[in-house]
């Protein structure tokens, strides 16, 4: 996938006047770039070329402007080569308007996002909300057990009973977590088995 970049060499920051889009971008992107490791410099582009394997091979979901987003967290996943050409931008035209709303649709990014991250690194997504729990059970949990052994007694009955619900939920979710990372591995096994596949069906349709 070649991605035409805006934002490298200044002229999306110069030329656009739309209040807080330059916000949006470098919040997806610092965002995106964290979640999955990667150093890409323009994601809410759409200036984008793609390769007859990509499009082949790629179902499109999002029915708005979060398409640029799922886009490249496919293309991340799924380890395509990622080109980025920086490119000479240029506001609108007098009279046209643009169809984003800042608001509306930066949310659906974000939500977009999310989602995306919870398919595609189900254990980290998962592991993260396990975590949580379970400092919560120990933080509320504590001072129960240093109760019973100061006094050979648990007096904080519901703290003890909220303290252990939440380390069986953090475990449980913990479980989850496993159990979708195999089955996303699986997933990706499957993938590249059909796009060895297509490229075969493409040679033999060549020849």
């Amino acid at each position: 996938m070649v991605i035409g970049d805006r934002l490298s060499n200044g002229t999306y920051k110069k030329e656009n006047k739309r209040k807080f889009h330059d916000f949006g971008n470098n919040l997806t992107k610092r965002t995106i770039n964290s979640l999955f490791r990667s150093k890409l410099k323009d994601i809410m582009t759409g200036y984008r070329a793609f390769n007859k394997r990509f499009v082949k091979n790629m179902p499109v979901m999002s029915p708005g402007f979060e398409i640029e987003t799922e886009i490249t967290l496919y293309a991340l996943d799924k380890r395509f080569i990622i080109k980025e050409v920086p490119i000479t931008y240029r506001n609108r035209i007098s009279g046209s308007v643009s169809k984003v709303n800042t608001i509306s649709d930066g949310i659906k990014v974000l939500k977009k996002i999310v989602s995306m991250y919870k398919d595609y690194k189900p254990r980290s997504f998962f592991f993260l909300f396990a975590l949580i729990c379970i400092i919560l059970s120990l933080i509320v949990g504590i001072p129960v057990i240093i109760e019973y052994f100061q006094t050979r007694y648990i007096y904080k009955v519901p703290s003890a009973v909220l303290a252990t619900g939440l380390m069986i939920l953090g475990i449980i979710i913990a479980q989850c977590g496993v159990i979708l990372d195999t089955i996303v591995k699986h997933h990706r096994e499957d993938y590249e088995y059909q796009l060895i596949k297509f490229e075969m069906l493409e040679n033999l349709k060549e020849k």
